[in-house]
């Protein structure tokens, strides 16, 4: 046998081509699957400059007929796993620009792929296009965290019909981290479920019949996972009082996040224990009649006024010329009329996160908290602070 038909003497005598071998990795996989997870991967890497250069991209690691991508910012992780075309002898790991990745990938057309791992680049091919993607240093890239604890497990549909109902209320404010975050209350055999921002709070009690622990999540975290869930999903949640994390894992996705650590505010002193006035009626009427007002509204001061009497409720924007922009809707009331102005981004937020035929509005005063709830959530509460007016 000649030296060239042998694979071992070939080797020996031009070693180079081991190290090209080593070097080189070539696997199909689909665009669209690919796309998906590295445009959620981009949502996780770091945002801030940082001493670890590779937090602003994320890691790729190609093992047998699989492809796990994983980015992190420190504070959340993501990590979702991808069915190759191909299957690889070998494993190999490389860092890159997530970003540029998906742009590049949104443009390609459908169907199957070519990716191409080389020492310091990969390469993206897809008929007559290609492109190449510098690979960055990956020595000091952290690894994903390690949670012990047992999981709970979680059915996406409802966990995906309830938490919307609390998440919109939280702060969009980054510097008020306690009120960015949407907080859980584990007592009794009870879960309450609650968010807010200083200027409304949503609430919801469950039984807890999973033991899910107190703790405060951000509401940023929450948001991309609902992002990524199929209702027909089974989660997978666990929490981690040691690490200080939560982690919410699918078949082929992966989330992690630290928990805040801060007070939540006592909510319990806002929620009114009386009222004067009880308005009933119908929440897609309402909320045409809400963007309705809006129009006038957003011109001046964004406010819309409320008043309910006489199986009647006027919706009107606080405006130099409301009265020729009024409408009305039938409800049953119940009390005293109380006249009460609210920020109309509050009202339409709440009426789109519901889902109710009904809804009930309870009033005290005109400057005191309002409670709103809805006729298919019996233990689901939404209050909003009143906007003072001039009558």
């Amino acid at each position: 046998m000649s030296c060239l038909e042998n694979e071992n003497c070939f080797l020996y005598t031009y070693p180079h081509v081991l190290l090209l071998r080593s070097l080189y990795m070539k696997i199909i996989l689909d665009k669209e699957q690919l796309l998906n997870n590295v445009q959620i991967s981009t949502r996780f890497t770091s945002k801030r400059l940082s001493t670890i250069q590779s937090l602003q991209g994320a890691m790729f690691t190609i093992e047998g007929d699989k492809l796990t991508i994983y980015a992190t910012d420190l504070n959340t992780n993501f990590s979702s796993t991808i069915k190759l075309k191909t299957t690889s002898k070998e494993k190999k790991s490389f860092v890159t620009d997530p970003k540029k990745l998906a742009e590049f990938l949104a443009l390609l057309a459908p169907g199957d792929i070519v990716l191409i791992v080389e020492e310091k680049k990969i390469t993206i091919q897809k008929e007559k296009n290609q492109g190449f993607f510098n690979i960055m240093e990956s020595g000091d890239f952290p690894l994903p965290p390690k949670l012990i604890e047992k999981p709970i497990v979680l059915k996406a549909e409802q966990f995906k019909k309830t938490l919307p109902l609390v998440l919109f209320a939280a702060s969009r404010d980054e510097a008020r981290p306690a009120l960015s975050g949407v907080n859980f209350v584990s007592s009794d055999g009870e879960l309450v479920t609650v968010a807010t921002d200083g200027f409304r709070l949503s609430l919801l009690k469950e039984k807890n019949t999973q033991k899910v622990p107190s703790m405060l999540v951000p509401r940023v975290f929450f948001e991309e996972v609902l992002s990524g869930l199929k209702e027909e999903d089974e989660i997978n949640f666990t929490t981690s009082e040691k690490e200080k994390m939560v982690k919410f894992s699918t078949p082929t996705k992966e989330y992690y996040s630290r928990v805040i650590e801060g007070a939540f505010p006592p909510f319990e002193k806002v929620i009114p224990t009386e009222k004067k006035q009880t308005i009933i009626t119908d929440r897609e009427e309402l909320l045409r009649n809400i963007k309705i007002a809006s129009l006038f509204a957003r011109e001046q001061s964004n406010i819309i006024i409320l008043k309910g009497e006489k199986g009647v409720i006027q919706i009107r924007p606080k405006t130099d010329n409301s009265d020729e922009n009024t409408s009305t809707q039938d409800a049953e009331i119940e009390g005293d009329a109380i006249q009460v102005a609210f920020n109309a981004r509050f009202l339409l937020d709440f009426l789109q996160n519901v889902s109710g035929k009904k809804i009930t509005i309870e009033l005290l005063r005109s400057d005191a908290p309002t409670v709103f709830k809805t006729d298919n959530q019996k233990n689901f509460i939404h209050i909003i602070m009143p906007v003072r007016i001039q009558s």
